[in-house]
């Protein structure tokens, strides 16, 4: 539900831009607002779950979600639909880090991957058919029935959450020391401000102008803010992140997620242009295009187990960033034919590459304290939905100065933004594969400590399952 909201209203957007007689600034708030309110508000997600709880936020959220949903169905105006996508993306907020810290601390430590792989297979096929869905939906059921969908989905998983019986709460869990330890209602405010605000800029800098007034407030506002949140997390007061931080694999799986979120999310946005712009296919024809990227991920995660306990870990994580890295780059070439099944198999690739790197993110959330689940799983989903956000516009920078370039050196219009698009490519592809020797050092196997190390070394880093 969450990952599909993030794709199948663009395919929507001429209909609803039509029906409700939208500007395009409301347009693109229609598309804007929902994972801006997501990024913003995932860390508050994780602060509930840790001090309300992981199953009464989980359920939570998806109540939310599903009402909101119903909201933007039934929404006759273009403020009515923003507002009830912002709320949408509020209740995607909670449940994204509640669901992680389930699965990362409530279930048996030999399914955790298995888990992790089918989360992973389901955002990607999410992603991937969002487009088709929104496409044949719309067009036979009007747009209204791609938001309404999510009510018999959101009612079965509530139903689901209430009959599935609930591990008993540890100790550890429950003492008084574990749930206070949590961050601050001001952290989290901050960083609320600072992700809107750095959104807004990016979305609005490029339309307004970045010298304009109320993106240069907006600037103003994250630097104001990304200041104070830096103080109090260093202030004694707000010392819950120094567990997490203390962890190999947490720092090393934020790092690579950012990485990968930097690069992926700002090609997969360019080149759905690419193939209607520049290939002329339809948005249903351009929306099947991403099929080999979750059909090559739903192939290769039953054996990532298997090939972890043979390889490591961190060695099939490494190569899988790698092989998305080398993908970028065949899709590089493959968009100089002009054809479609020269993209393909770099499309392909990147699929086999993101299954690969499955355990970096088992291990980087098995590796928080289970008091700390929430805001482990928030900060992980903040920084996966932030570096979409942030990809779009660095990418989106790249693609843009260099179409700019070659359209000035006389190319023309298809052919400088193919110009444009390739050098995005390339530097998305350097971004991740920046994160392969990040893999290797964040999973890399210790060595036997002595016998009066070993409970230290545990508790800097826990086994993978």
């Amino acid at each position: 539900m969450t990952a599909l909201d993030n794709t199948v209203v663009n395919v929507t957007l001429p209909q609803i831009q039509a029906e409700l007689a939208l500007s395009e600034a409301d347009l693109k708030w229609v598309a804007a607002i929902y994972p801006l309110t997501l990024a913003s508000l995932l860390l508050l997600g994780g602060h509930l779950s840790d001090t309300v709880g992981r199953h009464a936020t989980l359920s939570l959220g998806v109540a939310l979600f599903t009402v909101a949903s119903v909201g933007c169905s039934a929404a006759s105006s273009g403020m009515a639909l923003i507002a009830c996508r912002g709320l949408q993306g509020a209740g995607a907020a909670l449940i994204l880090p509640a669901s992680l810290a389930v699965q990362s601390h409530d279930l048996p430590p030999h399914v955790r991957n298995a888990a992790f792989s089918a989360t992973t297979a389901t955002l990607a096929s999410a992603l991937a058919c969002g487009p088709v869905v929104s496409g044949v939906m719309t067009q036979h059921l009007g747009w209204e029935s791609v938001f309404a969908m999510n009510l018999p989905l959101g009612c079965v998983s509530l139903l689901v959450g209430f009959l599935v019986p609930r591990p008993k709460p540890s100790l550890r869990a429950t003492s008084p020391a574990s749930a206070s330890a949590t961050l601050s209602l001001r952290v989290i405010a901050l960083a609320c401000c600072s992700l809107a605000a750095l959104a807004y800029c990016l979305i609005e800098g490029p339309e307004q102008g970045f010298d304009a007034l109320p993106v240069a407030a907006s600037g103003g506002v994250v630097v104001a803010s990304a200041v104070g949140l830096c103080y109090e997390l260093t202030s004694c007061r707000n010392t819950v992140l120094r567990p997490l931080l203390r962890q190999r694999p947490f720092v090393g799986g934020i790092i690579t997620q950012l990485l990968w979120g930097l690069s992926v999310s700002g090609v997969y946005f360019f080149t759905s242009q690419f193939l209607q712009n520049g290939l002329g296919l339809a948005p249903t024809q351009a929306g099947l295009t991403f099929m080999p990227v979750a059909l090559s991920l739903i192939a290769t995660i039953p054996f990532i187990s298997r090939m972890a306990r043979r390889w490591g870990e961190g060695r099939i994580s490494a190569a899988g960033l790698l092989l998305v890295g080398l993908g970028l780059l065949m899709v590089t070439l493959g968009s100089s034919g002009g054809k479609l099944v020269d993209i393909l198999p770099g499309l392909s690739s990147i699929g086999f590459g993101s299954a690969l790197a499955v355990p970096l993110t088992t291990r980087a959330l098995e590796s928080s304290p289970n008091h700390l689940s929430g805001i482990a799983a928030g900060l992980f989903s903040a920084a996966r939905e932030a570096s979409g956000v942030v990809g779009i516009g660095l990418v989106g920078a790249i693609v843009s100065f260099v179409e700019h370039a070659a359209g000035s050196a006389g190319a023309d219009g298809s052919g400088a933004f193919l110009s444009g698009y390739q050098a995005g490519l390339c530097f998305a592809a350097a971004l991740v594969a920046a994160g392969a020797p990040v893999a290797l050092w964040a999973l890399r196997h210790r060595r036997s400590a002595p016998e009066g190390d070993r409970d230290a070394s545990a508790c800097a880093s826990k086994p993978g399952p």
